[in-house]
């Protein structure tokens, strides 16, 4: 007989006895096993891969008394307790389909995470989701409550393992980044604050359709205590707080790069304003920051400015935090990153945008641009995207595997655009596409790395991806000097 798991609503619940298999020895799947061996579970964690940084962890967890099955693809034996999934398994897998028809109880990152808090003064949780802009707005917000005093770690999607960070008895206060791939099979998480930073089509070869990955995307509201943070710009967020379950006197506050209305936080001017957080709110706004003080100008970064502090806010941080903690913000790399010019010719590595809308606002922040894309479609289209930035390019070069995509849609919306398909996928394509790029290039032009899609058909992750692309252009402008 399975034990009963809702007694077990933190770490020092009774956890003994429980049987608990973990799928996968990532990053979050060794960290949700080495912390269920801590409280007493037996822990058997199935891999299907073998790999010698996997076999390291294994080590590790068999010394702490767990079982490692790498090379397995089994799911869970049927009297398992507790089924505990890792971000990058797909609802639909086999495995999470016979765990569901065997009755298994199923707890993704998320949700062990919750389980795994201290019961005495856990430090709460300001959550951050959104297609794009989720790692910058939440490292905005770590820096903005790191400037107000407060131990805080960010975590989840960005930095460390959530399930380590909740362990931490030091912190005051946990910035998380959650990714839509992490929201199924959360039951209990209840943030202090959440924030949905926007929506576009994106992981649908992950979720079914774009229904089943809004629907994952707006789990960020649920049980939500404080505030809901929505992006008064992107209808799709609003609605998602408007149908959100939270609890009794959970506010929903707008943020918006125009001017607020009450309630919200905005622009005024050059100035960012509170409108929300403030006793006179009806008749008055507390400044914040300037956009002087946000590292990076563009409307996107303007946006998660605003998000992180409207979190931040929620939180109690002083508005005089808010402004010192951008000032002190480091923008992470492969995000909007200047890497220098070659005369008039500019060079920017946006490797991070992996799908069409972040590489739309790449490009909308460049008046004229070569763009270099292409990798993992990850089932996007791409029409919307190029009938939008068309008038903004001086040529395109493609790479990846699925550049045929998007130059289809350039031959239906942008036919006079040139376009160069590079067909290598070894470690000179790059390169090879950083040149033709600066061939296609006119003064004043941005050569723009902004793929619109994801890496690993050539790289290890849009990293890799960013690093040589900058590698790359590091050569050209030392020829070109």
């Amino acid at each position: 007989m399975r034990r009963e798991l809702s007694p077990l609503t933190h770490a020092e619940a009774d956890w003994s006895g429980i049987t608990a298999v973990v799928a996968g020895l990532g990053v979050a799947g060794y960290a949700a096993a080495t912390a269920l061996l801590d409280v007493g579970a037996s822990v058997t964690v199935i891999d299907p891969a073998d790999s010698p940084v996997l076999r390291d962890r294994a080590e590790i967890v068999e010394v702490l008394g767990g079982t490692v099955r790498l090379e397995c693809s089994d799911g869970p034996d049927p009297d398992t307790d507790v089924f505990v999934v890792s971000p990058g398994i797909r609802p639909g897998a086999d495995l999470i389909q016979d765990a569901l028809s065997a009755g298994i109880p199923i707890w993704g990152e998320l949700e062990l995470a919750w389980r795994m808090r201290s019961r005495h003064s856990p430090a709460p949780w300001l959550c951050v989701t959104g297609t794009n802009g989720k790692t910058t707005a939440t490292l905005m917000l770590a820096s903005i409550l790191h400037a107000d005093g407060r131990r805080v770690a960010a975590a989840g999607n960005v930095g460390e393992s959530l399930i380590d960070a909740v362990r931490d008895l030091s912190l005051d206060v946990i910035a998380v980044e959650v990714s839509a791939t992490q929201m199924p099979f959360v039951e209990s998480v209840s943030p202090f604050a959440a924030a949905c930073l926007n929506l576009a089509p994106d992981h649908l070869d992950f979720f079914e359709n774009m229904d089943e990955y809004r629907s994952n995307k707006a789990l960020v509201y649920r049980n939500t205590q404080v505030a809901c943070i929505y992006n008064v710009d992107d209808v799709a967020t609003e609605a998602m707080v408007r149908d959100a379950d939270v609890v009794e006197g959970c506010r929903a506050v707008g943020f918006t790069l125009g001017v607020p209305s009450l309630s919200m936080l905005g622009i005024v001017e050059d100035v960012l304003v509170d409108r929300a957080f403030i006793d006179d709110r009806a008749t008055h706004a507390q400044e914040l920051a300037t956009i002087a003080d946000v590292p990076v100008q563009t409307p996107a970064y303007v946006s998660n400015a605003l998000a992180a502090a409207a979190l931040a806010r929620a939180f109690g941080v002083s508005a005089g935090s808010v402004g010192a903690g951008l000032r002190n913000f480091q923008p992470a790399p492969h995000r909007m990153t200047p890497l220098g010019s070659v005369g008039d010719i500019r060079f920017i590595n946006d490797s991070k945008a992996t799908n069409a809308h972040a590489a739309a606002t790449s490009l909308g922040a460049c008046d004229s641009v070569v763009w270099i894309a292409g990798g993992q479609a990850k089932g996007q289209s791409f029409e919307d995207l190029v009938s939008a930035v068309k008038s903004r390019l001086t040529g395109v070069v493609l790479i990846g595997v699925d550049r045929a995509e998007i130059a289809r849609a350039l031959r239906a919306h942008a036919p006079d655009v040139p376009v160069v398909d590079i067909e290598q996928t070894g470690p000179q394509a790059m390169e090879q596409a950083v040149r033709m790029a600066w061939k296609l290039a006119g003064q004043g032009d941005t050569v723009l790395l902004a793929p619109a899609c994801a890496s690993w058909d050539m790289y290890m992750n849009y990293g890799d991806r960013g690093d040589q692309f900058a590698r790359a252009v590091a050569k050209v402008i030392s020829e070109a000097s």
